[in-house]
């Protein structure tokens, strides 16, 4: 997809994390100045080492629950693109102050320094977490339940004062509900690794991948890929019905957790013919997981034009051969 956005000068928090340091590579490629503000909590060096030579490119090392780094990296801004946040379900039950930090005081500061600075759009990372109990499916942006979360109550209370400040004093905001993402640079290690790229360096280290629950559960895993196209397409949006307001982000169909280790083993035995043997365990499933997400993403092909490429299979087969190229 052809998109216009050249000559600006964007801002992306957590920009060495995951999804933050693909966006800045995109908006690099699309010609425009890039303020990465990250203070590698979650983030990275190594996901955008081949971005600091860019003289597009300015490294700030801050922390968003800091006003006065959230007001130097907002300065002359044309756009913010905010993925700074404590991601993890887990991590959030184990430790809900510090994703209470983060997630809230950190977002309101932000918010505060864009308005102050007269950014022109501020997008941000919302959460499918924000449906919280509600069963039904496909989840449509209007129907939420209660969060089951620490988490996910951190990310509701963000698009409450999105909302708020849009309507107080006149910034322009887009929350991206994002489901499941995953690709290039998603770190396999650590205890709150997302769940892909936690198999696929288990399988490649021929170690038995441990699903939570009896591998039903279903998600509608997200490529990428489809999280740039979305978040671009939300910064250059001349539409008035499709600001201040929020917009799922998934490709819009479900997988259940046991196909999605058919497939993993299926691609990644093309590399190594052993993977195709190793067994799966099953544990208990995990608190506050919610049994099956999918998606309605008929809001943001209609106001914002979205149209995702990557379904799960082609988007597990470029992150596949990623995963075995890097690690």
């Amino acid at each position: 997809m052809k998109i216009n956005l050249t000559k600006k000068k964007i801002l992306v928090t957590g920009g060495a994390g995951f999804i933050g340091s693909n966006l800045c590579e995109a908006l690099l490629n699309l010609g425009n100045k890039v303020i990465c503000l990250d203070n590698f909590a979650t983030g990275k060096k190594e996901n955008i080492s081949d971005l600091i030579p860019d003289e597009n490119f300015d490294l700030i090392v801050g922390d968003i629950r800091n006003i006065e780094d959230c007001l130097k990296a907002t300065y002359d801004v044309d756009y913010v693109l905010h993925q700074a946040a404590l991601g993890s379900v887990p991590r959030s039950i184990k430790d809900p102050i510090t994703s209470n930090e983060v997630n809230v005081s950190g977002f309101l500061n932000m918010l505060k320094a864009s308005s102050e600075n007269n950014v022109r759009r501020f997008v941000y990372a919302a959460s499918s977490s924000t449906y919280g109990d509600s069963e039904s499916l496909p989840k449509v942006e209007d129907k939420i339940g209660k969060p089951l979360s620490p988490y996910a109550v951190t990310k509701y209370v963000n698009e409450l004062y999105a909302d708020v400040f849009a309507k107080t004093y006149g910034i322009d905001t887009i929350g991206l509900r994002y489901f499941n993402v995953f690709g290039r640079k998603q770190d396999p290690d650590g205890a709150y690794a997302a769940v892909i790229p936690k198999f696929v360096s288990q399988l490649m280290n021929g170690e038995s991948p441990v699903i939570n629950g009896d591998g039903n559960y279903s998600r509608d895993f997200t490529y990428i890929d489809n999280v740039v196209q979305a978040n671009l397409l939300a910064l250059i949006s001349e539409n008035k019905e499709a600001v201040n307001t929020v917009y799922n982000v998934a490709y819009g169909d479900r997988n259940t957790l046991n196909d999605l280790v058919g497939y993993l083993k299926k691609y990644l035995t093309s590399f190594d013919g052993n993977i195709a043997n190793i067994e799966v365990k099953h544990g208990p499933n995990r608190a506050g997981d919610i049994p099956h997400s999918h998606a309605s993403i008929d809001k943001a092909k209609e106001l914002l034009n979205y149209q995702p490429e990557f379904s799960l299979q082609k988007g597990l087969k470029e992150a596949v051969k990623w995963y075995w190229e890097n690690l």
